[in-house]
């Protein structure tokens, strides 16, 4: 076997008729790596389905190349073992994206019920009072109800001094 040198990396190779090749498993665990990584910058990283992918098929690929060495397929387990943890990754943070998405319309929607009246106060400060939509009224952080949208003047007396 001759040792082919590439500064840090150290490549071992067998020499064949044709000139010198690289062994397989070298060859293919490498390109699970490549192929892992590539998919962590294609699918992005600003969703978690994306970080899922590549966390998953990085760790898949350690994994099954462990896993696939103890039976001589350390390529072949590599590839696999990527490919499942890609899948895995991808669909446990795809679940995660779609509960932030879900959590950020129902803030959305709760905000879009909401009304903000300011009260001044008789020494010039204001205050904010949020009221809550009801049916056609609303409601105030105290509970109490106005049946229409109320205003300054008729906080003030609740909220105001």
């Amino acid at each position: 076997m001759a040792k082919t040198d590439f500064g840090f990396h150290t490549l071992v190779c067998r020499k064949h008729e044709g000139g010198t090749e690289m062994s397989k498993q070298l060859v293919t665990v490498s390109v699970a790596f490549v192929v892992s990584v590539g998919l962590v910058f294609v699918g992005g990283c600003e969703s978690d389905a994306g970080k899922g992918a590549g966390i998953g098929g990085l760790a898949g690929a350690g994994v099954g190349a462990i896993i696939g060495h103890q039976s001589g397929n350390t390529a072949e387990g590599a590839l696999i073992g990527g490919a499942v943890g890609a899948g895995g990754g991808y669909m446990i943070g795809n679940e995660r994206d779609k509960k932030k998405t879900k959590a950020e319309m129902d803030n959305m929607r709760a905000d879009m019920n909401v009304e903000t009246v300011t009260v001044t106060n008789s020494n010039g400060s204001k205050i904010s009072v949020r009221l809550q939509k009801q049916g056609v009224g609303y409601v105030g952080p105290r509970g109490e109800y106005y049946d229409h949208l109320p205003t300054d003047a008729e906080l003030k007396p609740v909220y105001g001094f």
